[in-house]
């Protein structure tokens, strides 16, 4: 384990290729080193010191990259925001997390200014990948900078930003550890172990996913801390993964249910053209993967197929290809230095096949919802988390998932909150009531739907859903814009004004299960 972590690695074997691009250039463990060096130094040219934030707005490339490892060994946070949202929720984000740097991509500099812009971010502080108006060059960040290590390396830590039930995204916010760079990268290349993925060993991780997303960055830089090659797609789509799998001979990737539908939906020409026999470790999580889909990827991938139950916050469960096979549905066991309990609404645990709300143990690093004590106590119980779900432990003590958040859209892997929706609706001047949920999806497991109680007076109808549409183009992430809307003269509300909203959304799942 001591001679794991990236750092390490790289200084004895700076001729292993770190990094191959979208592009398909490959970097070495030894240039990746000295970038993420030059970083350290320029951040902290910048004045940046331990504690402080550096937020990112990037598409999968080399930059992502090189901003974890100079984080991570310059004591800072790094807060990586989703290249989707919109320039109002990027500004919140850098103003919530108090970023006193922020590096953004040419091809996102709308909103990426408009976040600043809106933030009040110096432009001092605020570097493009490419060019955006008043954005220094990426390249003044390093310019002049020595690539030798820095002195006083302290482990930063990732923070990010995960949505809450009143819409506002929190920041997950660990503490940093009192331990030096390598020990902590040692510790996170651990991880893998519980897989059952080795180090060295010639491995090459797949990144197919966004970076911005906890698991795909936690997979990434665990992988890198291990001695393996990452293999970064910008866009994925089925046929490229194929592709990049077998040229690169990928042993290990991170995916999503989503990912083995349409992986599954080629035509069996094109699947039988790749050869995917390098593959060792397929992990997934994010939503429920339904049994068919995953019986069928087993039978086309083997045993490889791994899958965990976690959060943001913590985690978790894991469930080999084998034991899935003899408990389909499972989403495993708890993970070493994990628990979990299964708790009625009055905080009692409860039987074996009895589902209830699923609570797990924060295990040796606690976190907070950072500026949000209520929020942060409010999910706790006795040393043990939740992120509100739905399951039960069976006599063996493996999990099953019944529902999600009762109100969360699930799409393509992405959760999608309801009611933050649901706010930027009534802000519509013509819209009376809203109400938000998701129906069946066949390509992205879920899509979001609303139905909408025009104002006094306003004419329901298709020039009134785009305009409402439009509106919300301006103002949340398309990813959260509706896809459908309906009109009722009335949502049906109780006396007290609680909205019924199974009365909505059930008929669209009549005869289907919901992962809610």
């Amino acid at each position: 384990m001591n001679e794991l972590g990236f750092w390490k690695l790289a200084t004895a074997h700076p001729e292993d290729v770190a990094l191959v691009t979208p592009d398909g250039a490959r970097i070495t463990a030894g240039d990746l080193l000295a970038r993420s060096n030059q970083l350290v130094h320029g951040l902290r040219r910048l004045g940046l010191v331990q504690g402080d934030v550096v937020a990112t707005l990037l598409p999968n490339d080399a930059p992502v990259i090189e901003l974890y490892l100079a984080a991570t060994q310059a004591g800072l946070y790094l807060v990586p925001i989703n290249h989707h949202l919109a320039g109002p929720e990027i500004a919140y984000i850098l103003a919530d997390s108090g970023a006193k740097a922020f590096v953004a991509d040419a091809r996102f500099a709308a909103i990426a200014k408009a976040g600043a812009d809106e933030a009040t971010l110096s432009a001092s502080r605020c570097f493009a990948v490419g060019g955006i108006p008043g954005f220094q060059p990426y390249a003044a960040l390093t310019a002049g900078t020595p690539t030798a290590a820095p002195a006083d390396r302290a482990a930063g830590q990732v923070m990010n930003y995960t949505s809450g039930t009143t819409g506002r995204p929190k920041g997950v916010r660990r503490s940093l550890l009192p331990f030096d760079p390598d020990t902590v990268g040692s510790m996170f290349a651990m991880f893998l172990a519980m897989f059952g993925i080795a180090p060295r060993e010639n491995g090459v991780h797949l990144v197919g996913s966004p970076l911005y997303h906890t698991a795909v960055l936690v997979f990434a830089g665990s992988s890198l801390h291990y001695g393996h090659t990452l293999s970064i797609l910008d866009k994925w789509t089925p046929e490229d993964a194929l592709r990049v799998i077998q040229r690169d001979h990928v042993t290990t990737t991170h995916m999503v249910p989503t990912q083995f539908h349409r992986l599954l939906a080629l035509p069996e020409e094109v699947k039988a053209t790749y050869d995917v026999s390098s593959l060792r470790h397929v992990v997934h999580a994010a939503a429920p993967c339904p049994v068919d889909v995953k019986r069928r990827m087993l039978a086309w991938w083997g045993a490889t197929i791994y899958e965990y139950y976690a959060a943001s916050e913590g985690g978790g469960t894991l469930v080999t290809p084998q034991e899935w096979l003899e408990r389909p549905g499972t989403v495993g066991k708890a993970w070493a230095g994990s628990e979990i309990r299964i708790l009625d609404d009055a905080g009692a645990d409860l039987a074996a096949g009895t589902p209830g709300t699923v609570f797990m143990k924060l295990g040796v690093q606690d976190f907070e919802y950072h500026g949000d004590k209520t929020k942060t106590d409010a999910n706790r119980r006795d040393g043990f988390f939740t992120v509100g779900d739905v399951g039960y432990l069976d006599d063996a003590g493996y999990l099953f998932l019944c529902d999600r958040k009762i109100d969360m859209i699930i799409s393509g892997g992405a959760n999608i909150y309801p009611s933050e929706i649901e706010a930027c609706l009534l802000a519509h001047p013509k819209v009376g009531d809203a109400a938000v949920f998701g129906i069946p999806d066949e390509d992205w497991g879920e899509s979001v739907k609303a139905v909408i109680e025009p104002a006094t007076g306003v004419e329901p109808g298709r020039a009134l859903a785009d305009e409402i549409t439009a509106f919300c183009l301006e103002r949340i992430a398309k990813f959260k814009v509706p896809k459908s809307i309906d009109f009722l003269p009335a949502l049906p509300r109780d006396p007290n004004g609680k909205l019924y909203k199974r009365k909505l959304r059930d008929p669209y799942w009549a005869g289907r299960a919901r992962a809610i």
